[in-house]
């Protein structure tokens, strides 16, 4: 590369949605936009309905076998991932759907490996099944119904793009949050020292750095075992973390 020559971002998203400006204010501010002003993530919007059928540039229909609402074509969604692949190369494309695996922690990590993701975003009363063969990977991002799939697919993209480095403004920030060891965070606080009574544990005033790692790590175990015991079925207690709460006599532990 010559000194002249720009990096390419470190990630790349592709959204396909009917609802292109929903992504204006993600996209513009918070540490998504500034990672896209450094050129760190990249993020293109393709509408269907630029591909749409007719005049009237169609992008649903009635479902065969009748029922409620209009399902999406399957014609306009092909030619808007060929588009963009014929633009700017291949990605690993996702269809936000609720009969996709569960997105999580993990499923970001996984998709911040990857150079290039296409997220594409139902509507109305879902896609054409033949949709389906066109994508690489569904997901969900919960148990509950949306009008679309754009703020499922904006939840994937910041979950994702945080993790790629340099986004967030520190770099052990993400190592320490919540569900990145299958954990939840531990409690934080800030100035005032005192507020209506209420102050933190006396520990994180101390200045000793080791202590406070400690207490931080049994706080987050007992937050986790008190309040997402599904997580530590998951992720059971390591022999070091059991040993640690056995051992545990810290009398702000409440």
């Amino acid at each position: 590369m010559s000194d002249g020559d720009v990096a390419p971002p470190a990630i790349t998203f592709e959204i396909v949605t009917l609802f292109p400006e929903m992504f204006d204010g993600l996209l513009a501010t918070t540490v998504i936009g500034k990672a896209i002003a450094a050129g760190i993530v990249a993020v293109h919007r393709t509408n269907p309905r630029d591909f749409g059928l007719g005049n009237y540039k169609q992008v649903d229909d009635t479902p065969y076998g009748g029922g409620p609402g209009m399902i999406m074509r399957v014609e306009p969604i092909a030619a808007a991932l060929d588009a963009i692949a014929a633009a700017r190369g291949p990605s690993h494309r996702i269809l936000l759907t609720p009969r996709g695996r569960r997105f999580d922690q993990a499923a970001a990590h996984a998709l911040a490996s990857r150079p290039r993701i296409t997220l594409l975003c139902g509507r109305y009363e879902g896609v054409d099944e033949r949709v389906a063969s066109l994508v690489d990977d569904q997901i969900c991002i919960g148990d509950f119904v949306l009008a679309g799939g754009e703020l499922a697919a904006a939840v994937v993209l910041e979950a994702t793009a945080r993790l790629i480095p340099g986004v967030l403004g520190c770099g052990l920030s993400a190592g320490d949050e919540s569900f990145s060891a299958g954990r939840l965070e531990y409690p934080q606080w800030t100035r005032p020292a005192d507020w209506n009574g209420q102050a933190p544990p006396p520990v994180l005033l101390s200045g000793d750095h080791k202590a406070i790692a400690r207490w931080r790590r049994l706080a987050s175990m007992r937050l986790t075992r008190a309040q997402r015991p599904d997580l530590l079925a998951a992720h059971p207690l390591t022999a070091e973390e059991q040993k640690l709460l056995d051992s545990d006599d810290d009398p702000d532990r409440k």
